[in-house]
């Protein structure tokens, strides 16, 4: 069964790494990021603008590295469900795989809303010195 063409385009940014010239190409203009609360930098945010400096801009700093690892992916009309864990190792030399769900809505092609909910303790934990 092939994907359907949102589902191949939430699959495809999440191989990219969040590429820019992917994140250009697949976040709408009014992107919803809503990040569970008790995540690191938690909060919505609106327009990609604001999640990569906001969130992004300001979560990573804390890290060596982070990755988000999908491991499965559902569709269903305008929504993928994305279903998977991150790789964290901090600058003090922690590391954390904490699991995740992420909840895209996609209209005309284009990634509107990102919903988070992650077990985000262990990575409060991992953030500790």
């Amino acid at each position: 069964m092939s994907d359907s063409p949102n589902l191949a385009l939430i699959r495809r940014l999440y191989e990219s790494g969040m590429a820019p010239e992917v994140t250009s190409e697949v976040m709408a203009p009014d992107l919803v990021w809503d990040i569970t609360p008790g995540f690191p930098n938690s909060g919505v945010y609106h327009g990609w603008d604001s999640a990569a400096r906001d969130f992004f801009g300001e979560m990573m700093p804390k890290y060596e590295s982070f990755g988000a690892v999908p491991e499965e992916f559902y569709a269903d009309d305008d929504h993928v469900f994305v279903y998977g864990h991150y790789h964290a190792e901090t600058k003090t030399g922690n590391t954390a795989d904490v699991r995740f769900i992420h909840l895209w809505t996609l209209r005309d092609g284009k990634a509107v809303s990102m919903r988070q909910a992650a077990d985000s303790h262990i990575l409060q934990e991992a953030l500790k010195g």
